[in-house]
């Protein structure tokens, strides 16, 4: 291995759209759904728009920071360029890494229930093949990991359309009224459906953590975030007004199948979940190649195979501490946590672009957003967290 080499720039449009969806789309909207809807009941398709818009406000904001400052590091970088803060970086680094750390074992934990049903095995050994497994496949590069997830990603996405027709089709009305509240507690329940729904579209902020392996990342980094942001958003409305579809408030997405047809989805679900905790390796090791080329983790997570061209070292790390955390920590328990923890780091890189902004205006030609939007994202964010904290 040699220290400080380069990532190799492989990723195109195409497939970092594929590849966004495939990190938005799975555990997610998979397994949160039915707490979406316990929360809301039929007006959950009203939490992923609302949550949709928050996720929109700040994706923009990363999508500027992207093409800008194409690092490994994603968000470290953003705060350590918009503040100055070698310290609050390391500190926002490592708040960004708990947090993938506890949903990707939330999300492990969770692919045991779909994988359980499949395959006769102990909960625990199934965890640990899926992490190892997953952690092998990272390591071996980048094109071939992404390219798998964007694989399985295509098939979470014919999942969500496969149950969206199943769910339009058993509905026997479709009542888009009945899905707006008619008073204060529906519209509380919206919001705090919100909070739940925001977990499904964790992962565009990812997409800034590939910016060193992919091609022309000042025009195809934006391209990517918005594009895999706005498909996973008209996705989510789809599928949420026909899982509610004529007052229905089923518990998964699974309800809305029966017989064979739920065992198949069952095999799409686990596929999703499982999916979740590749690309969360990926992100979660490049994060920690980031940081540690700047000194502030050990040099050999710095280090890049000389034939594989990915960090090795970080990726086994990355995989060792989802495999650690899969195995005690439930999802549920922990998706409350990991949003609350991603929201604040949101509103921080937010308010980090509004002061790059007022340093240095984007260069012709660039993408850049209005100067007020930062401001009004962090303010999203924030009503989010506190409005949850709050009830």
């Amino acid at each position: 291995m040699t220290e400080d080499a380069q990532l190799r720039r492989t990723l195109t449009l195409g497939p970092l759209i594929l590849y966004g969806l495939g990190v938005i789309v799975g555990a997610g909207i998979y397994v949160a759904i039915g707490a979406v809807i316990d929360r809301a009941g039929t007006a959950a398709p009203l939490s992923f728009l609302a949550a949709g818009l928050v996720a929109a406000a700040s994706g923009l904001c990363y999508a500027e920071l992207a093409g800008r400052f194409p690092e490994a590091a994603g968000a470290a970088a953003y705060v350590r360029h918009g503040f100055g803060s070698d310290r609050l970086a390391l500190l926002t680094g490592l708040a960004l890494a708990a947090a993938i750390v506890v949903a990707a074992a939330s999300i492990a934990s969770g692919a045991v229930q779909y994988l359980g049903l499949l395959l006769p095995l102990p909960a625990w050994l199934l965890i640990v093949l899926g992490v190892v497994l997953f952690t092998v496949v990272a390591a071996v590069g980048v094109r071939e990991s992404a390219y798998l997830a964007a694989g399985i990603g295509a098939l979470e996405v014919l999942g969500l359309l496969a149950a969206t027709i199943s769910g339009f089709a058993s509905a026997p009305t479709v009542d888009l009224a009945g899905m707006v509240p008619a008073d204060r507690a529906g519209w509380s329940g919206v919001t705090a459906g919100a909070f739940i729904a925001l977990f499904a579209f964790i992962g565009f902020e990812s997409l800034a953590n590939m910016g060193e392996e992919v091609r022309d990342p000042h025009r195809t980094l934006p391209r990517g975030i918005i594009g895999a942001i706005g498909a996973s958003l008209v996705l989510y409305l789809a599928v949420s007004v026909a899982a509610v579809a004529g007052g229905r408030e089923p518990a998964s997405l699974a309800a809305l199948f029966g017989g064979l047809g739920a065992s198949v989805f069952a095999v799409v679900g686990a596929l999703a979940v499982a999916n979740g905790v590749l690309v969360q390796i990926m992100v979660l090791a490049r994060l920690f190649f980031g940081v540690a080329r700047r000194h502030q983790l050990p040099a050999i997570l710095a280090q890049v195979h000389p034939r594989t061209r990915t960090p090795v070292a970080a990726t086994v790390l990355a995989g060792g501490l989802v495999l650690a955390m899969a195995v005690f920590l439930p999802f549920e328990r922990l998706l409350t946590l990991a949003n609350v923890i991603t929201l604040l780091i949101f509103a921080l890189v937010d308010i980090a672009l509004w002061r790059v902004q007022r340093a240095s205006p984007a260069e012709p030609g660039r993408f850049a957003v209005p100067h007020w939007l930062p401001l009004v994202a962090a303010a999203l964010a924030l009503a989010l967290v506190a409005a949850e904290l709050i009830a």
